[in-house]
């Protein structure tokens, strides 16, 4: 269930033990690993190419269907989760299509209700209309497709992150996005990043959860950006919030019909992959969107210690992948103007890491 936490709570926990002692959590623990997100030595992939948006979304979940279903089928709603970093520019935002495509392959699956939630660091409602995604809403009434502004939902679980000066903080967290009663979909866009090197499903996810301010508060907040304090820290961050979340992802879905090069992940250009990837393993389908751009996978330190964590699969040797060969649609991505500043987390800690993004 969602609960709603006081500001008094939110004090309260933030000074408390607690936030020391999740700081510390052995990563990779039976309490925060699904036993069914990693069973077995591999993880299962599907790749998709063709010339129409829709279709590739719905084609990429069709082929991992036997992955998805016995979860799906204990769940009472699913959440689809969108990428509306910016609210308009609808190269850098899931497209109506892809939603439409994940409807599709509900519609004969799955007859509980269907949320589509965003907390967008914009105004998520704009980004709705100005994307037409009330239209998604009609079009599929009968799968009762409602949209929510996470932000003015305002109900959230904290976590402790760390802020540029490597001090505990506390990060308040969607609270449907940690809903055990949910199917939770990533719709992920295949993107450049001016932080993390690229942006995919697991980027998505962490940094979507992180609310701001309701609209009917006047006080001005927004806890996305904590993960702003460093470059080196910013990827420990999104590790740290993608063990919370992990227990409760169902399955990414990625649309590199057209994707984002360059000065990602709001304002490059396109690139017309017309690719779709799906798993339920988000790291591995990660590694799969990495490869589809040509990127070093090294560089993508939060990937990395995802897979070291136990979250998910990022050894490519461990990875099956149905459909497409990735050596047919991988393209070469120009990747950010500030890709050098990007990578020097790879080098030692300076006494003040570079502030980006």
């Amino acid at each position: 269930m969602l609960n709603k936490l006081s500001r008094r709570s939110f004090i309260a926990t933030a000074a408390g033990a607690t936030i020391a002692e999740r700081m510390l959590r052995v990563p990779g623990i039976a309490a925060h690993t699904r036993a069914d997100a990693l069973s077995g030595d591999r993880s299962v992939v599907s790749l998709v190419q063709g010339e129409e948006r829709r279709k590739n979304i719905r084609d990429s979940l069709v082929a991992i269907e036997d992955q998805i279903l016995p979860v799906l089928r204990t769940k009472k709603y699913v959440v689809i989760k969108p990428n509306l970093v910016s609210t308009v520019n609808q190269l850098a935002a899931t497209h109506a299509d892809a939603l439409r495509g994940i409807l599709e392959f509900l519609g004969p699956r799955f007859k509980g209700p269907v949320v589509i939630a965003e907390s967008s660091a914009g105004d998520t409602l704009e980004g709705y209309r100005n994307f037409d995604y009330p239209s998604v809403v009609s079009e599929f009434k009968s799968q009762r497709v409602s949209l929510i502004d996470l932000n003015d939902e305002a109900k959230y679980e904290i976590i402790p992150l760390l802020d540029g000066d490597l001090h505990a903080v506390p990060c308040r967290l969607a609270a449907r996005l940690l809903d055990p009663e949910a199917y939770i979909i990533c719709a992920g866009v295949v993107k450049t990043h001016n932080v993390t090197v690229a942006t995919l499903s697991v980027k998505n996810m962490t940094l979507g959860a992180p609310l701001h301010n309701p609209r009917t508060e006047k006080r001005r907040w927004n806890d996305k950006r904590i993960y702003h304090g460093g470059v080196r820290q910013t990827h420990f961050d999104i590790l740290l919030t993608a063990q919370e979340m992990r227990p409760y992802w169902g399955a990414a879905v990625i649309d590199g019909f057209e994707g984002m090069e360059g000065n990602g992940p709001a304002s490059g250009t396109p690139v017309p992959s017309r690719i779709a990837i799906a798993s339920t393993d988000l790291i591995a389908a990660d590694r799969v969107g990495v490869e589809a751009m040509g990127i070093n996978p090294d560089w993508l330190a939060y990937l990395r210690w995802c897979e070291m964590a136990g979250l998910g699969r990022y050894d490519i040797a461990r990875i099956d992948i149905r459909g497409a060969k990735l050596a047919a649609v991988r393209r070469q991505y120009q990747l950010h103007r500030d890709i050098e500043r990007e990578l020097q987390w790879m080098g030692p800690l300076t006494e003040i890491p570079p502030k980006l993004g």
